[in-house]
């Protein structure tokens, strides 16, 4: 019964060996946290820390080994084989809300041949600013300088356009059938380079000559008054109570502001500096007076204090609340995409 027993456990032991035999493995470095980890491989902590059967994500210790699920070890396929590594390269910084598929595209490369020539092992791991070797058949030219034929046809009137992720201050311009240094001078901007996902700007209607019809009074896409930042390298969320705003900013640009709901007079919000601490999809959400089921988009930042979507009133801009920030639905989706990594800065100010 004993030897029965001793070839059951090396069974078990040996099929839980060959099950990670395929994942990934990670060995932590000194100073290293879980989120950094996380955000490594592009996995959530809570996924790591259950394949690894960690309670509490404070306590890794350096030379830890950790599984990272979903991401395989190389495996012996043929090797990609890249053409163009002959070529001369040129280098691409990434910008803010670049993919490698998108910048494959752009230099006409497969995702694989630029993996391969920079080493990469993870495709959704690329960071804004890194340097990537790419091929051209003939020399490169700054995206801002590129002189490509208009293709879609100028607005009747002025109009707000969102950038979305991956766009370029060219891209919006060949949409609307102008040329970006008119967008540029539109809207401000110094460097065509620094554009952001969610970051509101104004498409001008032309004259015949193609000049900006009317600047005029422009209605300013970012309110006046907007607070400053006091981080001007990142991510910064700055709730400020006296005007029932909350904004987000990268690397001290204003790319979106929305009206909130902040704390009542008893249930007043809490101020200070604070960073994300939490992330819930949806929840219920209930106290003294409230129960309210599938509350979205949930951001915590101190204690039981969140920035949430809200579906139970529209009267954004007063005091609604038992503490939270209440956005609309739409709006907390996006801060919740877009600025809701944990870690990322909060200040709240009056």
């Amino acid at each position: 019964m004993r030897r029965l027993l001793i070839i059951l456990l090396i069974i078990i032991v040996a099929s839980s060996a060959y099950a990670q035999d395929d994942n990934l493995t990670h060995v932590v470095q000194p100073g290293e946290t879980l989120y950094r980890i996380s955000q490594r491989y592009g996995i959530s902590m809570d996924i790591i820390a259950q394949a690894n059967n960690i309670t509490d994500y404070t306590r890794i210790y350096s030379g830890q080994v950790l599984v990272i699920p979903g991401l395989s070890v190389p495996d012996s396929s043929p090797e990609v084989v890249n053409p163009l590594i002959a070529g001369t390269p040129h280098v691409h910084i990434v910008q803010p809300g670049e993919t490698l598929t998108l910048i494959a595209q752009r230099y006409n490369m497969t995702v694989e041949q630029i993996m391969q020539a920079n080493n990469i092992t993870n495709p959704n791991r690329i960071n804004r600013g890194q340097a990537l070797n790419v091929w051209l058949p003939e020399p490169a030219q700054p995206e801002a300088q590129i002189d490509e034929a208009f293709q879609g046809t100028p607005p009747a009137q002025n109009v707000t356009y969102i950038v979305q992720p991956g766009e370029s201050l060219s891209d919006i311009a060949r949409r609307y059938g102008m040329n970006w240094q008119t967008l540029a001078q539109m809207n401000g901007i110094v460097d065509a380079n620094r554009l952001f996902a969610g970051q509101a700007i104004i498409v001008p209607a032309l004259n015949e000559s193609g000049g900006i019809r009317d600047m005029g009074i422009v209605t300013p896409v970012n309110p006046v008054g907007a607070p400053t930042p006091t981080i001007t390298v990142g991510k910064q969320i700055i709730v400020d109570l006296s005007d029932s705003r909350i904004y987000a900013y990268q690397d001290g640009v204003l790319v979106r502001s929305v009206l909130v709901s902040t704390g009542l007079p008893a249930t007043p919000t809490v101020q200070g500096n604070f960073t994300i601490q939490r992330r819930v999809r949806s929840q219920t959400m209930s106290g003294p007076g409230y129960n309210l089921p599938n509350v979205e988009w949930v951001l915590y930042f101190y204690q039981g204090y969140a920035i949430h979507g809200t579906y139970w009133h529209n009267n954004f801009g007063q005091p609604m609340s038992h503490g939270c920030v209440n956005l609309p639905n739409d709006e907390a989706r996006w801060f919740y995409e877009n600025f809701g990594d944990i870690g990322t800065p909060v200040l709240v100010q009056a």
